[in-house]
């Protein structure tokens, strides 16, 4: 996972903004340093929507998709989350104004270590053999650790952020019925510093690198002897900003850049039922939604992507 993580910081450490891009970048020296601002704008656009999906892909809580029934029920889950992504191949970056050109991309793994939690506020009212609106609290702890690897760091002003939400039960799970909820959660990647720098001298400085989302879910779920089966289906929405600086052939620029996107995402998870936790195995897919870039690339910054979650539970 550290070789994961600094790679993702060395792109985004060419992530920072470009002249006439549109959306909200802006770059001090367009004239002799405007490419390499239009390459950062880029990166930094091709791969926050990957991170906005490795924090907020997937169920709100690991493989829950009923309210808990009431206080003092409690759930608590660590999991780890990875996207299927891909890293722009970037070959050259010229001094001057920038130019329009594609690039090529390779498969990079985006990954994110998450902790959930939810806690049953009330029980809902009775409904037969079931019960409606229950209400939980739910959360979640997304943690970034420092690094500093291969000619690169990242540096978390803070390690980690704190999401939270809640939860409404419209079918409570029983015997006989699965359980069914909507949700509401916002999670953001702690704000990060980038540094690096490339061979031929160029430096990439990115400072208050933010990542924030919002989602929404409706999900279900069944207990069934030794498994459990649950499914989801949502809306992601990512706000994305940074700021910084770029140095290449010894002109020098700063920049601040931002822009969102909203996404729709669909999973299914499978869980082991063991004696005091749960494994689970969670798998899901987001797509829709658009970015603007200044450059293309092999494969769309909104290109659809897979993700999987894997974790332990444990619920009372």
């Amino acid at each position: 996972m550290r070789r994961s993580l600094v790679a993702a910081a060395t792109a985004f450490t060419l992530a920072v903004s470009a002249p006439a891009v549109g959306a909200q970048a802006t770059c001090s020296n367009s004239a002799l340093a405007g490419d390499a601002c239009a390459v950062a704008s880029d990166m930094f656009r091709y791969m926050a929507p990957q991170l906005g999906t490795a924090i907020a892909g997937g169920s709100h809580t690991l493989g829950i998709g009923t309210n808990l029934g009431g206080f003092p029920h409690f759930a608590i889950a660590l999991r780890g989350n990875v996207v299927q992504g891909n890293a722009p191949s970037i070959d050259n970056v010229n001094t001057g104004a920038a130019v329009s050109r594609n690039f090529g991309v390779e498969d990079a793994m985006v990954p994110m270590a998450t902790v959930d939690f939810a806690l049953g506020l009330t029980k809902g009212f009775n409904l037969g053999v079931t019960r409606i609106g229950g209400i939980d609290l739910i959360g979640g702890i997304t943690y970034v650790p420092e690094i500093e690897e291969d000619g690169a760091s990242l540096i978390p002003q803070n390690s980690t952020a704190i999401g939270l939400g809640a939860r409404v039960g419209i079918l409570q799970q029983s015997a006989l019925l699965p359980g069914v909820a909507v949700s509401y959660m916002q999670r953001n990647l702690p704000t990060i510093d980038f540094a690096a720098s490339a061979d031929d001298g160029s430096t990439f400085d990115i400072n208050d690198f933010s990542v924030k989302t919002s989602s929404w879910r409706i999900s279900a779920q069944k207990n069934l002897l030794l498994f459990q089966l649950a499914a989801g289906f949502g809306g992601d929405t990512y706000d994305f900003s940074t700021a910084g600086s770029v140095t290449v052939d010894g002109n020098n620029a700063a920049f601040t850049d931002k822009a969102s996107m909203s996404r729709t995402t669909m999973y299914g998870s499978l869980g082991l039922n063991l004696f005091l936790a749960k494994v689970v195995a969670e798998v899901g897919q987001v797509s829709g939604g658009s970015i603007e870039t200044f450059n293309t690339f092999d494969t769309p910054a909104d290109e659809k992507r897979l993700y999987a979650n894997v974790g332990v539970r444990i619920s009372f």
